[in-house]
């Protein structure tokens, strides 16, 4: 008795039913997964804004504690370019019709929202966006107490991205955290580690005479208000140390600095620095452009 012939037209039928079928499944998955993936997306930044403000503790807060201490903090947005705060009318003017959601990192990707920063970029960002969401938590006379500034640049695999915090003085950093990365683990992935990161509070940013004063120094050279650099991950540490040097810098945060200290009173040129001030400023510059070159993910 002769075997039945077999049909290749209903076997490519049934398969291409069943990719169909597969498809549209994970796709419903997809779509019903994705508020949950925006919220812990949300969560996550705004535990590493607190982690960075030392409003976060690891072993004990909750979800819950994280939305509520995060209401402490006002989200503005504010221009690059004079350090002023974009009210509504101005944020519509710009193309952002929700400062919640606006993400500097995808403005980036918009010639509209961002600037070609050609060979002038030490942090290897490529563009830098024209407007940055920043995080203000004031005191009761509404006074800043408190600054998160989004950072990012490129560490040796990748573009590194954190939180820098100044305290009231807008000087004095009072913490850091970095929540993605793609550094190498028991390396340059210890920039997570608790231990590295205290290094940074109570470094201060500015000289006297309003120049950055601080980054990440080679591993066991210590250098006064510098960070210790990781012992064999060397391009990390540069990577660091470009990214909160180019963010405090003209190029970044500093012109909306200066007119958070002008609008409090507070000295333009910087806080007291004199204790931590060695050297001439020219010199640390120098010193700086010597040590530090851009990490490009070639070892030096």
């Amino acid at each position: 008795m002769s075997k039945p012939k077999s049909n290749n037209a209903k076997t490519i039928s049934v398969a291409l039913t069943l990719c169909l079928v597969c498809s549209v499944l994970v796709s419903a998955v997809a779509v019903g997964l994705k508020p949950s993936q925006i919220e812990n997306a949300r969560l996550d930044r705004n535990k590493n804004i607190l982690v960075a403000a030392g409003m976060y503790d690891a072993e004990s807060d909750t979800a819950s504690d994280v939305a509520e201490r995060f209401k402490d903090f006002e989200v503005k947005i504010i221009d690059f370019n004079n350090g002023n705060y974009l009210d509504d009318d101005a944020l519509k003017a710009a193309g952002i019709p929700d400062r919640n959601a606006y993400d500097a990192s995808q403005a980036t990707k918009n010639q509209a929202l961002s600037e070609d920063l050609g060979d002038n970029d030490p942090a290897g960002i490529g563009r830098k966006p024209k407007y940055a969401k920043v995080y203000v938590k004031s005191d009761d006379a509404g006074q800043p107490e408190m600054v998160v500034l989004p950072i990012q640049g490129y560490g040796l695999w990748g573009t590194i991205y954190g939180f820098l915090t100044l305290e009231s003085d807008l000087n004095t950093i009072k913490g850091i955290s970095f929540y993605e990365h793609k550094e190498t683990p028991g390396l340059g992935a210890r920039i997570e580690e608790p231990e590295w990161r205290a290094q940074w509070s109570g470094i201060e940013s500015y000289d006297e005479n309003g120049n950055v004063a601080t980054g990440v120094t080679k591993a066991g050279t210590p250098k006064e208000n510098w960070v210790d650099g990781i012992s064999g991950a060397t391009l990390t540490s540069r990577g660091v140390s470009n990214m909160v040097q180019f963010w405090l810098g003209e190029q970044g945060y500093k012109p909306y600095l200066d007119t958070l200290r002008e609008q409090s009173g507070q000295p333009v040129e910087g806080a007291d620095t004199q204790a931590h001030q060695t050297k001439p400023a020219a010199q640390s510059n120098t010193e700086l452009a010597a040590t530090l070159p851009v990490a490009n993910g070639k070892e030096a």
